[in-house]
């Protein structure tokens, strides 16, 4: 393990977070209950670091990142700025990257990204501002990053450099295969980078192939480096940097030899740490039903074993001793979790009629319950709870669907394209508004208020979809409801923030359904945060309903999507499909025409979604089935979530 100079801001941190180093890591790393909650401690390092160099009559030199981890951080930073007083006179500024090529006023440009979230609110001097520039020309940029190179140097060095951190382990854009003491300077950019920045550029092949980054000896210069990391989906990649050998296919690991250096993490994005995910290897532990489950269910997968085959010399050789001593024998452990795994399977998810629920995931009463299920994008509850939404249908429960967004800008061009064409050889007219909208889609160009039509006709073409969808699974359409939220209908990938009447919209369809349960989207490895913003919303309207006296009687259930899915130790309701439910299922996503064969925003997985969720559902089915469960096709999982 390498030194690490900490200094009273690591006190700060270890007293806002969870703090614990242990044998397995080498990074000091600390862990908060939300993004939130990280974001304002680094801002405030940050501001207190401004403030001494102010008392010093000296200036600091900030290293900046952009993307979406520090975001909430420049938020902060403005807040503050406005209602502490906090100036930026003495701050001068680098960052670290830069699209190339790419024009500064270009909306997917770092140039606007940082004016945008930070320069533009704050009293910092223009002139030390310092951002690579994406518009120099090919055959000067060697000098050019030389040049940047030396600002730095002649600034005095970085005193404080804010990181990100790439599903590739890049910081900057220093891909896999950069150098330890590498400078700034032009890198082709990583397929898997160029996915994740897809959405904002509407499609991958309108994303830059190249970039100006700062270099891994430019970072390592800094006298103090704090990096985020935010979500599961960096969970992986994480791990490996702050467990991991020090490698240039990963980047990041180059930060295991900086004497002052912090991870600051969301529980999600420290899901993997050994420390987290399997503490019985790190230290004693406080058995609870939770914790219990989750080692057995592991212990289950590292020895491939069914959970009655489980002996006790299994227990002992992989770290559990102490549970075996305090809840055992192997015997005992492995009936009561087999026990507690069956009990979470049932076909029955609006509960079984007339049937003893004392070990059942949903209750029997009342026997025809009101559901609504909350459905992020157009398609999110075909996608994920295809199979159960059917079951609610065919047993007789009132299902009301909720679109909370309305898609429009997962519908491609040429996608509008044809369903315009289609309407003006129908309309067969030379002046509608569909001609304007087929010329704007065939010569690309744009002015807001075809742009708006655009959007309206994108909109439709989902809404339609999403009713022969549910009108396919036997649900009227008046207990279809399509939302619309305002937060969503900026026209692009930027999102706005939920507002009281994103809160009205949703606290209206509650109150008036008054609903036994409630299905969300739990997927929060969404790549453009949609769905993430939709459970904050459907989470703050039921905190507003709560003491209403329908809400005590109203049970929220938690799927995920097609990006991944709750670990089998968390799942509480399985729903098991049969073959035919699962093809069912498949012709249900195959309405939504307009998200298939090559949809905008699928991640780095090429693989349509109807296969990637057949597939997981199977996995699911699997998995159980190791572990010593009945054999099905197919299962939905759902997490309740107590509010």
């Amino acid at each position: 393990m390498t030194l690490k100079t900490f200094d009273y801001q690591s006190i700060a941190y270890r007293e806002a977070g969870k703090f614990e180093e242990t044998r397995f890591e080498k990074i000091h790393n600390v862990i908060f209950n939300s993004s939130d909650e990280g974001s304002i401690v680094v801002a405030q390092e940050i501001a207190t670091l401004i403030r001494e160099k102010q008392q010093e009559n000296k200036k600091v030199v900030l290293g900046l990142a952009t993307g979406s981890s520090p975001m909430k951080v420049y938020e902060e930073l403005v807040r503050m700025h406005r209602e502490e007083g906090l100036s930026f006179q003495n701050v001068i500024t680098f960052n670290l990257d830069e699209y190339f090529p790419m024009e500064k006023s270009d909306m997917q440009s770092y140039h606007y990204f940082m004016h945008e979230h930070l320069f533009n609110h704050v009293d910092i001097r223009p002139e030390n501002i310092h951002i690579p520039d994406g518009t120099i020309p090919q055959d000067e940029l060697y000098q050019y990053c030389i040049d940047y190179e030396m600002q730095i140097k002649e600034a005095g060095g970085l005193d404080f450099q804010l990181l990100g951190i790439g599903r590739t382990g890049h910081v900057g854009f220093n891909e896999p295969g950069s150098h330890f003491n590498s400078s700034t300077r032009v890198i082709t950019l990583d397929h898997i980078t160029r996915v994740d920045a897809a959405p904002s550029f509407l499609g991958i092949n309108n994303v830059p192939r190249k970039a100006i980054t700062m270099g891994i000896g430019s970072i390592r210069k800094a006298k103090r480096i704090v990096l985020m990391a935010w979500g599961s989906n960096k969970a992986s990649i994480i791990k490996e940097t702050i467990e991991g050998e020090v490698s240039a296919e990963v980047p990041a690991t180059y930060l295991q030899h900086h004497s002052n250096t912090t991870f600051v993490l969301d529980e999600g994005a420290a899901a993997d740490l050994t420390r987290i995910k399997t503490p019985w290897l790190v230290t004693s532990c406080v058995w609870t039903d939770q914790l219990r489950r989750r080692a057995i269910l592991w212990l289950c997968e590292k020895v491939n074993k069914p959970v009655l085959k489980l002996t006790d010399k299994d227990y002992n050789d992989n770290g559990m001793s102490g549970l075996l001593a305090e809840q055992g024998p192997a015997y005992d452990l492995n009936i009561q979790m087999f026990n507690t795994l069956q009990r979470t399977i049932t076909g029955w998810p609006g509960g079984k009629p007339n049937a003893d629920d004392s070990n059942r995931p949903e209750r029997a009463l009342p026997a025809k319950k009101r559901v609504i299920i909350f459905s992020p994008h157009p398609d999110d509850d075909v996608i994920s709870m295809g199979g159960t939404f059917d079951r609610l249908v065919e047993q007789g429960h009132e299902v009301h669907v909720a679109y909370q967004t309305s898609g429009n800008i997962a519908v491609s061009d040429e996608e509008a394209l044809k369903y315009a064409e289609v309407v003006v050889e129908i309309e067969n007219k030379s002046d509608s508004e569909m001609h304007k909208i087929i010329d704007a889609l065939r010569n690309k160009y744009t002015n807001s208020d075809i742009d708006h039509t655009i959007r309206k006709l994108k909109g439709l073409i989902r809404r339609k979809e999403s009713l022969s969808a549910t009108r396919f699974l036997g649900l009227p359409d008046n207990q279809v409801h399509f939302l619309d939220l305002p937060f969503y209908e900026t026209g692009t990938i930027k999102k706005g923030r939920l507002t009281e009447e994103d809160f009205s919209i949703m606290t209206r369809l509650v109150s008036k359904v008054r609903p036994h349960q409630i299905y969300a989207a739990g997927d929060l490895a969404d790549p453009h945060g949609t769905h993430k913003i939709c459970l904050d919303a459907v989470f703050e309207s039921l905190r507003r309903l709560k003491d209403e006296n329908f809400m005590k009687d109203c049970w929220l259930w938690l799927y995920r999507g097609a990006w991944h899915e709750w670990d089998t130790h968390e799942i509480e309701m399985a729903v098991p499909m049969s073959p035919d439910q699962v093809l069912k299922k498949r012709r249900a996503i195959f309405y939504h025409q307009s998200q298939k064969d090559g949809v905008m925003f699928q991640g780095d997985d090429e693989r349509e979604f109807w296969i990637r969720v057949e597939d997981r559902t199977q996995q699911t089915a699997d998995k159980y089935n190791a572990l010593g469960m009945a054999e099905y096709a197919a299962m939905e999982a759902f997490k309740r979530y107590h509010f």
